[in-house]
């Protein structure tokens, strides 16, 4: 007999049958709309952890990109289009920078 392991976490589509193609029996549930957006935030939190901890460059990568599909499904579930998100970022990039120079505010008098 094998364990159950619990999750309730967001996954992505996929995954469910790759759960079956390895034999196992995933137990899944479609969000509603409140939760999905829970869901999201809690699995950027999730992605954000695991980008933290990661050690080596590939996992670096790959969790900086699981971060980015994470902020464009919120961005979705929030009614922006890839190239309206992106159009903001440019925005807010044009108008206060990006973080090209490093530069870490220390106080200001």
């Amino acid at each position: 007999m094998s364990a159950k392991k619990v999750y309730n976490k967001l996954v992505r589509d996929r995954i469910p049958q790759i759960i079956e193609d390895s034999g196992a029996v995933p137990v899944t549930e479609v969000l509603g709309e409140e939760a999905y957006g829970r869901a999201l935030f809690d699995k950027f939190f999730e992605e954000a952890e695991e980008y933290r901890t990661a050690e080596s460059d590939d996992k670096i990568i790959n969790e900086l990109v699981d971060l980015y599909e994470v902020l464009l499904a919120t961005a979705a579930y929030r009614g922006l289009t890839p190239a309206a998100f992106e159009q903001r970022r440019l925005a807010k990039h044009q108008a206060r920078g990006g973080f090209e120079q490093r530069i870490m505010l220390k106080e200001v008098e």
